[in-house]
């Protein structure tokens, strides 16, 4: 396909279209001489040299060793050749805001939340280059996006391993820099509490992954609070590559899935741990994992409280209420040779398999206040969205009603993911996310949620001025007033 017809393609679905189209995670990738600039700015030159070291001495290191090395040492296949190559305005595009304005109308797009490449600077383990990264993308992404912020709008980087310093990066974004999107960590690698005092040489060896929102070291919601108070929906593109999706020898293995497995531990954790009952207005953003995995989630989250819910417990599998002497007589008429001189063990103890010390915390959805499966509906739909790209046919798993307790249609939202290696051709995401519509996996109304309604309800949801002052500020205005 020639340029004109590729420009032409996804022009010709936008002019079809009765709204715009804002799409919720474009990137941006950013140019490493510029970046360390602004590092050693805010950090100086030996941090920005630490940073330096940090990501050799990781899994860039990999090209230094030997297979047995990698094997030995655990150093996953690091992602390759990740940006557009075979078109070079596409390649510009990636590190030059000012390019990707001007060609939005050829994308067919009109709005675009955008995200940095650089994911893994607010999961750095060292505190003080984690802090100054972020900081140096925020002021570098806010100075370069600047002239920009009618098409486009870069969203802040918020560390994640305390709440404190994430709150202190968030007020800084938004009450100095201007920005008004936040992308956190979902998930933090920490180290194992008692290897960590006990043997601190092997600390870095033996890490838990805190999905922050239960079972979290720190109360993060001072942090969920902040997000409310200053209007920010709460954005998370983190990955996953760990544990069973960590290999030394493939990095498309370890690719896929990964964003979907960080997000479900992020959302599964927020919503079991209760913040979406205590913060009810919040809106989060699960990005690049597309919806297969939460429409999973959320079903299993129904159909786990219809057997697990404290009630069902009680009634169902509390050991108590085993009748232990007709247990016994079963076991006796048929248990055969095995069975005979476990009968007196089975009338005085049970069969062994009723966890009788297990007292504590039997109520597991407890946080959520839940008490009928309709609750979990009001819990999880509203708040949560998911970032779908554009040529993904698991996309239309979100709006299957049929399939979906309380024929819920889950809130996708269109990501381009422009300026990265799956995105060959900048001209035609918008046509071939629309190619869903003609294949019939997604319904125009489905499309429309994607592109537009879904979008709002993210980030004009939390922030009603969010798209003031943008291309799009009239047409969301017109949608927020039929709410």
């Amino acid at each position: 396909m020639d340029d004109l017809s590729r420009e032409d393609a996804s022009q010709k679905v936008r002019e079809k279209l009765g709204h715009p189209v804002i799409d919720s995670d474009a990137h941006t990738s950013e140019y490493d001489p510029v970046f360390l600039e602004f590092l050693t700015q805010v950090g100086g030159r030996a941090v920005a040299e630490r940073y330096q070291a940090n990501l050799r001495g990781g899994a860039s290191h990999w090209y230094e060793l030997t297979p047995d090395e990698r094997d030995d040492r655990r150093v996953q296949r690091p992602p390759f050749w990740i940006l557009p190559a075979g078109n070079t305005m596409d390649r510009a595009t990636t590190m030059l805001p000012g390019l990707m304005r001007a060609r939005m109308d050829n994308f067919g797009i009109d709005f675009s939340v955008v995200y940095p490449s650089k994911l893994h600077v607010n999961r750095l383990a060292d505190e003080e280059i984690r802090r100054a990264g972020c900081r140096a993308i925020n002021l570098m992404h806010a100075e370069m996006f600047a002239d920009n912020a009618d098409r486009l709008t870069p969203a802040a980087v918020i560390p994640m391993h305390t709440p404190n310093e994430a709150i202190a990066e968030l007020e800084f974004c938004v009450h100095e820099l201007g920005l008004k999107s936040a992308m956190v960590a979902g998930i933090v690698r920490r180290p194992v509490p008692i290897i960590a005092r006990e043997a601190p040489d092997l600390a870095r060896y033996a890490l838990w992954i805190d999905a922050i929102g239960l079972g979290s070291p720190h109360d993060y919601d001072p942090l969920w609070q902040k997000f409310v108070d200053l209007k920010v929906a709460v954005t998370s593109h983190t990955s996953g590559i760990f544990g069973s999706r960590a290999t030394t020898v493939n990095f498309t293995y370890n690719h896929i899935g990964h964003f979907a497995s960080s997000n479900e531990a992020f959302c599964k954790a927020l919503f079991m741990g209760g913040v979406t009952r205590r913060f009810p207005e919040l809106r989060f953003g699960f990005l690049e994992g597309g919806a297969n995995w939460a429409t999973n989630l959320y079903n299993d989250l129904i159909e786990h409280w219809e057997k697990r819910n404290i009630d069902a417990l009680n009634a169902n599998l509390n050991p108590d209420a085993v009748d232990r002497e007709l247990m016994a007589s079963l076991a006796g008429q048929y248990g055969g040779r095995w069975f005979e001189k476990w009968i007196d063990d089975i009338r005085d103890n049970g069969d062994g398999m009723g966890s009788q010390e297990a007292r504590e915390g039997l109520d597991e959805f407890a946080a959520c206040e839940i008490t009928c499966e309709r609750d979990i509906y009001d819990l999880f739909v509203p708040n949560f969205h998911f970032g779908c790209e554009a040529d993904d046919r698991m996309n239309g798993t979100a709006f299957n009603a049929r399939a979906n307790h309380f024929g819920a249609r889950l809130k996708s939202v269109f990501s381009s993911d422009i300026s990265h290696w799956d995105v060959q051709d900048m001209q035609s995401v918008l046509a071939e996310a629309y190619g869903l519509v003609e294949h019939g996996i997604l319904t125009e109304e489905d499309f429309d949620d994607m592109t537009f309604r879904n979008p709002i309800s993210l980030h004009a949801g939390q922030n009603r001025d969010f798209f003031k002052g943008t291309a799009v500020e009239d047409a969301v205005a017109a949608e927020l007033a039929k709410q």
